[in-house]
């Protein structure tokens, strides 16, 4: 993969790849689409997409984007019985003009400013009609000191949000 390439997703959209480093949410997006056509009734992505989220929230708190009120609230109150921190952020749909391309359908990563933002708004365009949450967990997955919890290393942030959140739908 090279700058100025342009990607067809599985959907059809097509991406202009103008960051390199920014590979993981071409496949993620492939995964949404899949993930839709199985017709669950929600979709939940957890990712470490943006160090953007890091310089916002810090290493302790992850960032909730959704395009659902009702899956966004579940997920922060399965969130608080786990003793994991979410934080919900906008999804201004205005700064999806900096992921705007003139030879795709938009490029692969906006402009610095809200890059957590534009990386959720990317992601959005996978997801058609079912609820979808996406939780940028690039702070909280990584632990680089002792912290009561886990020693250095993968802290596997999430996975009791999950768990919490799936049991109280089941």
């Amino acid at each position: 993969m090279h700058p100025g390439d342009i990607l067809k997703a599985s959907n059809g959209k097509t991406i202009e790849v103008n960051n390199t480093d920014a590979e993981g949410r071409l496949t993620l997006a492939d995964a949404l689409v899949f993930t839709e056509k199985l017709g669950v009734d929600a979709i939940v992505d957890l990712a470490t997409l943006t160090g953007a989220c890091i310089i916002a929230l810090g290493d302790d708190i992850a960032g909730l984007w959704s395009t659902d009120e009702t899956l966004a609230n579940g997920l922060k109150k399965a969130s608080e019985q786990a003793g994991e921190k979410l934080w919900q952020m906008p999804m201004e749909e205005k700064y999806f003009d900096g992921l705007k391309s003139q030879i795709a359908d938009m490029k692969n990563t906006g402009p610095r400013a809200g890059g957590s933002i534009t990386a959720a708004l990317f992601l959005k365009q996978f997801v058609k009609e079912t609820p979808w949450a996406h939780l940028d967990i690039a702070g909280p997955v990584w632990a680089d000191k002792e912290n009561g919890y886990n020693n250095a290393g993968a802290t596997g942030f999430g996975v009791r949000t999950l768990v919490n959140w799936v049991l109280s739908h089941s």
